[in-house]
This record gives structure tokens, C-alpha cells and sequence, in this order.
């Protein structure tokens, strides 16, 4: 059973919140998704049933089929009569028998009453050999990998129509603001689309706690998200809504930005509420709702990109302090450190998290950073 606490006392380090979010979680089940829809999905495992790619040998570019013995010698000096004709090829077009090399259309002249050679070629010379591009019984994807457009390549090349994903069904309660402002819960539903999950309801409700309370009881869900009501205001009683149906594990994290972050359990379901700032809740998506994503979507593990830093990151012990950086000439250059603006976020390329027993890096240190966008 879930320990429930006060939403009061000390910050939580991100570890701590980590383990109790991710405690128990296990990847959703796997559904088929037409290949038109699976881009950007995490890729269940599938049967390896690939067959060998090319299947037999194919030309690799247009020209004349011939039989690589027959152009020994042959150059422009000396054009070699063929003594068998060659036969016209077009790329990805199967070889013909007995034709084990291309020559590209000029190496050959048919403007006589011979047809001769002026280059020689080695056997498989203009050829794809059968299973060069792929063997048999390889799996059609990489489980725990985003699907990308090879995979989709792959997938329409064996003649697949449908893959197997695995896509955690996410749940949005938007508590609004006065100002009913969505920029947070758009920023956050994106991001989350982005990293392969599906939103099935946003459901907004009024700054109060029965109202949030009530918003806790919709349809089954892989993953709760709330935006909104985290703080110090005087209508912030997300935290409490939560508390008060028992679903509060912690809340206040030793994180920044982002520190205002509540984290929960609704049956077995996570729950995690942000902050209704955008740069906050960008934080908190970053430091807590991806690793449950991750968790849910059966991905591996998040490859960081290590360089060196072209300025030192200092950072306040005691938290962990997330900071954007921009890729420049090969070097990672810190773009925010624990207080992000708009225009650092539109600019970075990456993230990192320095730990909260770390002081910073100095200039020069290399350091892992996960990339925010494709390079």
C-alpha cells in the first residue's frame, strides 16, 4: 500500500520521488498501430519474421547485366567484344541468370554490329547481394526504441501494415487559473505526444478541492497528470485535494525549477501534479513525468550526448538544479541553470540535472546532456 504524507515538511530529493513514482510500474501491454500513426512510438517486441532484404540479388544502379569473366582485359584502349549480349538492368530490378555485375551504360557500346566492353568489373560490382540490407529472422524493430522513418522503410519493404507499440494511456486535469490560460497544459500534452503517449481526456476543473477531487474519479488511466495549483497561492490546493483523498505521496520537491511539484499513486495508477507556470512545468515534465513515460512505454534508456562545457554550471548544493544548454562548435553552453526563461527553452538543445551533493562543473568538464530535439 502507498504511504500517504503531509504535503508540508522537508524537499524531496528527486531520487527519493523517482523510486516512490516508479515503484511497482511495468510497461503498459503492447496494441497494433497502423504504420501511418506509429511514427515516434516506442516499439514493442514483435516476431522475428523478416525475411532476407533484398531477397535475391538486384542491381544497385541502371545499366548493362554481364558476366564479370567476360570484361577481363577490357578498357577504353582496348574494348572487348562481349560473346554473350548484355542484358539492360534498372535499379532494384532482379539480376538476370548468369549475370553477376552491372556496367553503367556508357562502359558498353551497341552502336556496331558487336557489342563491346571498354571496363572491367568485379563479380557483385553494381550488385546488392541477397541479404545485404538486412538478414533473415531479424525483428522488424528495436524494442524499447522509438520508432523513426528507416523503421517505418523496413516495415512497408516486408510488407507489414500494422506495428506493435507500446503507448501509456494519459489522463489531463487542467485545475485553471483565473486567467484560464492553457499554455501549460498545451506545453505539456505536446511534450507528451512527442515522447510516444496518448491523451485520452483533459478535463478542466475550478481552483478548489472538491472540484479537483472529484476530477480524480474519471476512466482508468496509465498515467495521471494535473497542472496547476502547486503553490503558495491562496487557491492553490491541488496538493490538498490530493492529500485528502489519499493519493499524496510527497509534494515540494528539492528540484528547481519545478520545486513545487506533487507526486501520488491513484490505485496503482502515478500521479503527478506541475506547477501551472510553463518554465516550472516544463521542469517538472523533464524530471519526473518522463522517467514514468519511459517506465510505461517500455523505452531503454535515454542515451545522454557527451561533451565538453564551454562555461562552468555552478549550482546550489543541497538541490538539484536543471539546466538547458545549447550545442555550439561541439561543446554543450549552459543556456538556464535552475531558473528557465522562455527563450532559453525555445534555444536549448539539451538538458542535464546537476545532482544535489554537486556544486556544479567547471568549464572544460565533459558532461551527459539529453538531447530536446534531433540534430
Amino acid at each position: 500500500m502507498t504511504r500517504t504524507f503531509s504535503s508540508t515538511g522537508p524537499l524531496t530529493p528527486l531520487e527519493a520521488a523517482l523510486d516512490a513514482l516508479l515503484d511497482g510500474v511495468m510497461p503498459v501491454t503492447p496494441r497494433l498501430v497502423p504504420l501511418e500513426q506509429a511514427l515516434g512510438y516506442v516499439a514493442a517486441g514483435m516476431p522475428a519474421v523478416v525475411p532476407t532484404q533484398p531477397a535475391r540479388d538486384i542491381a544497385a544502379i541502371d545499366g548493362w547485366a554481364c558476366r564479370a569473366l567476360d570484361l577481363v582485359g577490357a578498357s577504353a584502349y582496348s574494348p572487348l567484344v562481349l560473346p554473350v549480349a548484355p542484358i539492360w538492368v534498372e535499379t532494384g530490378e532482379a539480376m538476370p541468370e548468369n549475370r553477376d555485375c552491372v556496367l553503367p551504360a556508357g562502359l558498353v557500346d551497341c552502336s556496331g554490329p558487336m557489342i563491346q566492353a571498354v571496363a572491367e568489373a568485379v563479380p557483385g560490382q553494381g550488385v546488392r547481394r541477397a541479404g545485404e540490407d538486412m538478414a533473415a529472422a531479424r525483428p522488424p524493430m528495436l524494442e524499447g526504441k522509438a520508432i523513426g522513418v528507416a523503421d517505418l522503410l523496413v516495415a512497408r519493404k516486408v510488407g507489414l501494415s500494422q506495428l506493435a507499440v507500446r503507448s501509456p494511456r494519459v489522463r489531463a486535469i487542467d485545475v485553471a487559473a483565473d486567467s484560464n490560460e492553457t499554455f501549460s497544459m498545451r506545453l505539456v500534452v505536446e511534450s507528451l505526444s512527442a515522447s510516444g503517449a496518448s491523451v485520452a481526456d483533459i478535463e478542466t476543473v475550478k481552483r478548489d478541492a472538491a472540484s479537483i477531487i472529484a476530477a480524480l474519479d474519471g476512466e482508468a488511466c496509465d498515467f495521471l497528470f494535473l497542472i496547476g495549483g502547486t503553490g503558495d497561492g491562496h487557491a492553490d490546493v491541488t496538493a490538498e485535494a490530493l492529500a485528502r483523498c489519499g493519493v499524496l505521496i510527497r509534494h515540494r520537491m528539492a528540484l528547481r525549477p519545478g520545486g513545487t511539484t506533487a507526486i501520488g499513486r491513484l490505485g496503482k495508477t502515478p500521479v503527478v501534479a506541475l506547477a501551472g507556470s510553463p518554465l516550472h512545468a516544463f521542469a517538472g515534465f523533464l524530471a519526473l513525468v518522463q522517467p514514468v513515460l519511459d517506465r510505461l512505454s517500455g523505452r531503454s534508456e535515454r542515451p545522454g550526448i557527451i561533451l565538453p562545457l564551454s562555461r562552468k554550471i555552478s549550482s546550489a548544493v543541497g538541490l538539484y538544479e536543471l539546466v538547458l544548454l545549447g550545442k555550439e562548435r561541439d561543446m554543450w553552453t549552459p543556456l538556464a541553470v535552475g531558473d528557465f526563461s522562455l527563450d532559453a527553452m525555445r534555444l536549448a538543445d539539451a538538458w542535464l540535472a546537476v545532482p544535489g551533493d554537486s556544486e556544479g562543473y567547471a568549464v572544460g568538464t565533459p558532461v551527459s546532456a539529453f538531447p530536446l530535439r534531433n540534430f
